[in-house]
């Protein structure tokens, strides 16, 4: 299985190199499917100065600031990786994320316009006609949207910022976890019900409808997230965990 690919767009001119270099290498590591390969995912300065046309000065300045925030770890002699957690920091991260989601969802129902919830339901428009498992990875990005879009419609900028970090891993996740244990139906049933929640301004309740669909992915890492603590492993002592992976997911 090939190492997760680096998507880095172009620079545009205006901001400073460290702070442009900094928002395009998040992204691109929040795009990353950082759970879903048995090996390290590293980061290469060399690399990154060729696709960003810049010197290494303002990537090894972005790396410090993204190693701050805990997402990438600088080993000296041995290079710059992206940082994955342990299963106990991973279920931390989704109770954490409950609680800050689970607010959202009850300011969104205050604060969000009718043409704003409505939107939510655009969303998931294509999977009328489909089940979500038929298309699983069309699915897999509408979640992803979906919870996006509560946080955004709280209109609390300090949601997204709390969020922002979590995200990079809530995101990777959400999009492993979906194709297992049936969960794409079991979240589109719940998403529809807190959309409805939303749409009778039903805080309580989209709060609590919230905070349960999210609560429910955490006891899923709980069943089945060995492979996180196998993963670390991995970074840590080098083993060979090939052998837990099938097709891109682990065997759970």
């Amino acid at each position: 299985m090939p190492p997760p690919e680096l998507s880095v767009q172009p620079l545009d001119s205006g901001a400073t190199f460290r702070n442009q270099v900094y928002r395009r290498l998040k992204q691109a590591i929040i795009q990353m499917d950082i759970y879903d390969h048995p090996g390290d995912v590293r980061l290469d300065e060399r690399q990154l100065s060729g696709l960003l046309g810049v010197s290494r000065t303002p990537i090894r300045e972005a790396l410090t600031l993204l190693e701050q925030e805990g997402l990438v770890r600088l080993e000296p002699r041995r290079g710059i990786y992206v940082v994955r957690k342990t299963k106990t920091e991973i279920i931390e991260m989704i109770i954490a994320w409950a609680a800050l989601e689970s607010m959202a969802t009850r300011l969104a129902a205050e604060r969000a316009t009718a043409e704003d919830i409505g939107t939510l339901w655009d969303i998931f428009r294509s999977f009328e006609e489909q089940a979500p498992s038929d298309n699983i990875q069309e699915y897999s990005d509408a979640n992803i949207e979906f919870h996006k879009a509560i946080i955004r419609l709280s209109r609390a900028r300090i949601l997204e910022t709390l969020t922002d970090n979590l995200f990079i891993h809530m995101r990777a996740i959400r999009k492993l976890s979906i194709r297992q244990d049936n969960r794409a139906e079991q979240s589109m049933h719940e998403h529809r019900d807190i959309i409805r929640a939303l749409e009778r301004r039903d805080g309580e309740l989209a709060e609590r409808l919230a905070r349960e669909h999210t609560l429910g992915l955490a006891a899923h890492v709980e069943r089945h997230g060995d492979f996180l603590d196998w993963l670390r492993l991995a970074e840590v002592r080098g083993p060979d965990v090939k052998a837990a992976f099938k097709d891109g997911l682990p065997l759970m």
